[in-house]
């Protein structure tokens, strides 16, 4: 049963931070003098485990180099690594501020798949995140969307339920997977829809 809570949970990639700075990948594959489609591939195809807080950095960058045949070596490894931070550092700030302006009518927590470093790095740059009700970072927690323990967490974390919850994402399969666990869902397209359907959300709970 819902609780009086108001919560909006957001996704950060896609919503209120950039996805990846476009030719990222084609300078991680060149640094490794590999085709960057098979870069590409193994980057993702590795990535799962690296998200949910079951690899670390190093063991990740290892495993990728070994899928595309590379020496590994600690520089590479961090060179890799720092590229990879970089490249998902930024943010629009457009949406920054919607998020901070919702906490006068609704606690507002996140919910992101995210390395642990990565996550470091991020807190360290962004320092509005501290502002927030809730961080939940798929590194730190050892669970990725659309995994349904990532959703449980978050509800354990902030003493409310499911139903508290309007939970915010630009992929579909997170979406559906919020709502498979009672949490109501929005598919993010823009500023402007989300703020209405945030509106009409939040006169629900009146």
């Amino acid at each position: 049963m819902p609780t009086d809570r108001r919560i909006v949970l957001f996704d950060l990639f896609g919503v209120i931070a950039r996805h990846q700075l476009p030719g990222a990948l084609g300078t991680m594959a060149a640094r490794c003098a590999t085709p960057t489609d098979a870069f590409t591939a193994a980057y993702w195809e590795c990535r799962p485990p690296y998200d949910a807080g079951r690899q670390s950095a190093p063991e990740y960058w290892s495993a990728v180099l070994r899928r595309l045949s590379r020496p590994v070596d600690a520089r590479t490894v961090e060179e890799l690594r720092l590229t990879d931070i970089d490249s998902w550092s930024r943010v629009d700030e457009e949406m920054v501020a919607y998020a901070g302006s919702l906490r006068a009518v609704a606690e507002v927590a996140l919910l992101s798949n995210i390395p642990a470093d990565h996550a470091d790095a991020f807190l360290a740059a962004q320092p509005w995140l501290h502002d927030l009700d809730h961080l939940a970072f798929s590194g730190r927690i050892g669970a990725a969307k659309p995994d349904p323990a990532a959703f449980h967490h978050c509800v354990t974390a902030l003493r409310a339920a499911p139903a508290d919850f309007l939970f915010v994402d630009d992929r579909e399969e997170n979406v559906r997977a919020a709502r498979a666990v009672g949490m109501d869902g929005h598919v993010f397209g823009g500023q402007g829809e989300l703020a209405t359907a945030v509106d009409a959300w939040l006169a629900t709970r009146d």
